[in-house]
């Protein structure tokens, strides 16, 4: 990876709809300046977090305060955010402002892409997994009583701002979460984070992501290693009724994954220890929450959307990581033993 200093301005090349991705402390301070390059003459601002932490976006704007959380992220939320957009005479000369964790940018993403057919849409990600993760790339998602981020769009945002100032407000468990998308950059071509400064691992994770959605924007094919532990994470969220937060449920399915491609004969016993010793080192969970049913689990997973046929999930090999489709179920529930807790 590039080498990435303070206040990194980090690009997602997706030719006239290219954006930047700002990192580093006080950038949020930028929100002035991104809504009048786009030219928007109103905002409305959507929030998970006190109003004293939005920047002042420079034209009139609508603020609607909302909630975090898995439970929040429903068509029925972006109905109403839809609702309150048409209320204030939001246009496509407008722009809409996300500020809040990942469920927050996905929610308002939605939103912004469904509106009169889209809006645009700026990030302020005020939590470390949506800083590494959520709000870059475009993908927009809410649930549904069949499974995580089943219905959604891609609609990418005119620019993304982490407030590494931001972070200092986070409990513990949150940084946490965002560990469990830092630690399985480390098997899709990121390289060991371990040790660095938070906003060094926070500029190679997106260095990481702009390069792969550059090349793949709608998952046709390399944007699915960004789903490297994801397959059984979800179906963990799901089985706990999301007690169990995102970036925990995708730590144990890095470690899935390294004990599923090892099972198959994928990778070794060196490659294998390195995924229990990464996802510890971030001081991630590396088993299954107890009590976990294995047939609902892979019940699931069958439900992924990356699945097409059988059971599908992102290993790695000789080759380096790469989808992989129709998994027997057998050595699935090996697997599955192999990280019981």
């Amino acid at each position: 990876m590039a080498q990435l200093t303070a206040n990194d301005r980090i690009e997602v090349d997706l030719g006239d709809r290219s954006y930047l991705v700002h990192i580093g402390p006080g950038v949020r301070n930028r929100l002035m300046a991104e809504i009048s390059r786009i030219g928007a003459r109103r905002a409305v601002v959507v929030t998970a977090r006190p109003r004293d932490w939005l920047p002042d976006t420079g034209v009139p704007t609508l603020i609607v305060d909302i909630e975090d959380g898995e439970a929040g992220k429903t068509l029925a939320a972006v109905a109403e955010l839809c609702q309150r957009f048409s209320e204030f005479g939001l246009t496509r000369q407008d722009v809409v402002v996300s500020c809040g964790g990942g469920t927050t940018t996905d929610l308002v993403g939605l939103a912004a892409a469904l509106y009169h057919r889209g809006v645009p849409v700026i990030h302020l990600p005020t939590s470390l997994l949506a800083q590494v993760d959520a709000s870059v790339g475009g993908k927009t998602a809410v649930n549904l009583p069949a499974g995580k981020n089943l219905a959604g769009a891609y609609w990418q945002p005119r620019a993304v701002l982490c407030d590494t100032e931001y972070l200092t407000t986070l409990p513990r468990r949150e940084w946490t979460n965002g560990y469990g998308e830092i630690a399985r950059c480390h098997f899709i071509g990121a390289g060991d984070l371990r040790g660095l400064p938070v906003h060094r691992q926070i500029a190679a994770s997106v260095a990481l992501k702009a390069a792969v959605v550059g090349q793949d924007e709608r998952d046709t094919g390399r944007r699915h290693l960004l789903n490297y532990g994801h397959t059984l994470g979800h179906a963990v969220e799901r089985a706990t009724g999301y007690a169990w937060r995102h970036g925990e449920c995708v730590a144990v399915g890095t470690v899935f994954a390294g004990e599923l491609a090892h099972v198959l004969g994928r990778i070794d016993r060196t490659a294998l220890e390195e995924h229990h010793a990464v996802v510890r080192d971030y001081g991630l969970p590396a088993s299954l929450p107890p009590g976990l049913d294995h047939d609902v689990l892979i019940s699931l997973m069958r439900a992924d959307k990356k699945v097409t046929t059988g059971l599908t999930f992102v290993l790695g090999g000789a080759l380096g990581p790469e989808l992989v489709r129709d998994v027997p179920e057998a050595a699935v529930a090996t697997a599955l033993r192999l990280v019981e807790g």
